[in-house]
């Protein structure tokens, strides 16, 4: 009814999860939904909640992203960066802070994806392309 286009079914275990990602639209423009339920409702990581599990975010280096913002006081998951569902590589901003790290997601889990090199070129064309349309002073 969407128009959704629903991938391949995957298990990742060490995220207690199952489920599909669906994609409207193509090439840079997709947009992904991620569709999860956990393996085993009574352990953790719970993908189920809260009910808004997780936002994610492109970014161009996901290394020097990660390490800047633990840097900041910015509070990870365990894991550190791995391969996602999808097999880019990610990493999770964990929902909740602690003392060692006072920063995170305020009761949302933020994923930071590494970009693929098709996006990464799109966004350096669009960037460009506005640096080219400022106004230019004498």
């Amino acid at each position: 009814m969407l128009g959704l286009t629903l991938g391949e079914p995957f298990v990742l275990e060490t995220e207690n999860v199952k489920g599909s990602i669906a994609t409207l639209g193509s090439g840079i423009n997709a947009v992904e939904i991620d569709l999860l339920q956990p393996l085993d409702a009574g352990a953790k990581p719970a993908p189920h909640l809260p009910p808004l599990n997780h936002v994610a975010f492109w970014v161009d280096n996901l290394p020097q992203a990660v390490e800047w913002l633990s840097a900041q006081g910015v509070r990870f998951t365990p894991g550190g960066i791995r391969a996602g569902a999808n097999g880019r590589q990610m990493a999770f901003i964990h929902p909740r802070a602690d003392e060692a790290f006072p920063l995170a997601g305020e009761g949302v889990m933020i994923e930071l994806v590494q970009a693929s090199p098709e996006v990464m070129a799109a966004y350096a064309t669009i960037a460009a392309a506005a640096a080219w349309a400022l106004p230019r002073t004498a």
